[in-house]
């Protein structure tokens, strides 16, 4: 009988990843090749993995999901947001701290914010996940870097042709109030966004299939991130037993560059939880077996 296979893509998107020339087009306001704003190391040959995949195992695939990092310019972990005590910009990758914010080390460029910020960065310190990370902008929407890397396009898209499905997208990080490296939930909910609240209806979803593959960047946090929260769901909801429905492609995920130990235990600590850890390859394998068999 013909199993359940879901893939679910996470933040494929041109700004996290590391793009050759001939992927980059001509920005034609300034007449230069557009760039990626966070690229991550490996990420292109992981799309072009993950493309494949999707393009010898269609048949197989039962659900297609992309997760889409769409943030304002103007965003809570942009630099566009603070401003240093001596007037300077603040560069990406600086992190900041509510004690920084305290001691006005950094400070909202619009002074008004500043009792949401500390709110803010008091609630994301407190549930001991991360910190506040001044990222480059990216991922703005309506930009080329928001847009889905082309090759994992062209897969889903003829995926979508063949099965007459629809490849469902979920955006997150839009409220520019608080960071949301998780595809389900933001870092810091906001009560009176839903979108930034747990996404129960999309998890539980994930949670009618046989299997849910799992691909996308960064390993070191948006992946990182939701999977930990689906992991909870399930185990929660369902029993240690059901994080066997989830299988990271190690092939087609990479860290973001200094983020590498932080994501080897995250792979540690999900297959000691019963995740399964996969190449693509192995997944190929189990989509050829499945297109064979009877609906």
């Amino acid at each position: 009988m013909k199993r359940t296979l879901h893939l679910l893509m996470i933040d494929p998107q041109n700004d996290f990843c590391d793009l050759p020339a001939g992927y980059l087009p001509i920005d034609p306001v300034t007449g230069q090749p557009l760039a990626p704003a966070l690229p991550v190391p490996g990420a292109h040959a992981d799309m072009l993995r993950l493309a494949g995949l999707i393009n010898r195992g269609r048949a197989g695939i039962t659900a297609i999901s992309v997760t889409l990092d769409a943030h304002h310019r103007f965003d809570i972990a942009h630099p566009t947001f603070w401003i240093a005590a001596d007037g300077a910009a603040v560069p990406p990758f600086t992190e900041i701290s509510a004690a920084d914010v305290r001691a006005r080390r950094y400070l909202p460029r619009h002074l008004a914010a500043l009792p949401i910020a500390l709110n803010y960065l008091d609630r994301l310190e407190a549930a001991g996940r991360y910190r506040l990370m001044v990222w480059p902008v990216h991922c703005e929407i309506g930009s080329w870097g928001h847009n889905v890397h082309a090759d994992v396009r062209a897969a889903y898209g003829h995926w979508e042709e063949a099965s007459l499905g629809i490849v469902a997208k979920l955006a997150k990080g839009s409220n520019p109030w608080t960071e949301h490296y998780s595809a389900v939930q933001a870092e810091v909910p906001d009560a009176d966004d839903p979108d930034t609240q747990f996404n129960t209806q999309f998890v539980r979803t994930l949670a009618t299939a046989d299997r849910v593959y799992i691909a996308g960047e960064a390993g070191s946090h948006c992946v990182k991130a939701t999977v930990e929260h689906i992991a909870d769901y399930f185990e929660r909801e369902y029993g240690t037993a059901a994080l066997g429905k989830l299988a990271l492609l190690t092939d087609c995920i990479s860290p973001v560059t200094g983020f590498d130990a932080q994501y080897q235990h995250f792979l540690r600590t999900m297959a000691a939880r019963g995740v399964h850890l996969l190449p693509a390859a192995d997944a190929l394998a189990e989509l050829i077996a499945n297109a064979g068999e009877p609906a």
